[in-house]
């Protein structure tokens, strides 16, 4: 039995299909405001900062570091300082700065961290059953960011 498949014709402009306006340019960096915050070594607190996409390479280089080796566990402090551009005012994030959070800020960049790089993974395009407007629903739920 053969099968039969239609194609439809590309969209008039690159980027666009009918009734929905051009894709969001690719962001790579988000903010972010930790619960408790960052306390440096001036016991200044840091709450703001912004974590980038990971890379292939952030998430390979781990495995071959020594301390991660020996504890597993390791793994995501040093991913997390890969990833972590800025918190407050400090710019040079380092595992002994994620090693220095309290845990529930180590636990809300473990879920940004897994939240912004599943984007497109845990979102589901539907439409309404009673109007049928399309949109998208993420099916991690949540905002981004929150626990």
């Amino acid at each position: 039995m053969r099968r039969s498949v239609q194609f439809q014709a590309p969209p008039q402009e690159p980027g666009e299909r009918e009734g929905v306006g051009r894709p969001e340019p690719l962001r790579t960096e988000f903010a972010f405001d930790l619960p408790r915050g960052y306390v440096d070594e001036s016991g200044t607190v840091h709450r703001s900062g912004v974590m980038r996409l990971a890379t292939a390479r952030d998430e390979l280089v781990p495995l071959r570091d020594d301390r991660v080796r020996e504890n597993s566990a390791y793994l995501s402090v040093v991913l997390i300082s890969r990833v972590v551009t800025r918190i407050g005012t400090v710019e040079d994030i380092h595992p002994g700065v994620i090693e220095d959070l309290f845990a529930s800020d180590l636990a809300f960049l473990q879920d940004f961290y897994r939240r912004i790089n599943a984007e497109g993974h845990t979102r589901a395009a539907v439409s309404c059953p009673s109007c049928k407007e399309e949109f998208a629903v993420d099916l991690a739920g949540g905002r981004l960011g929150e626990s």
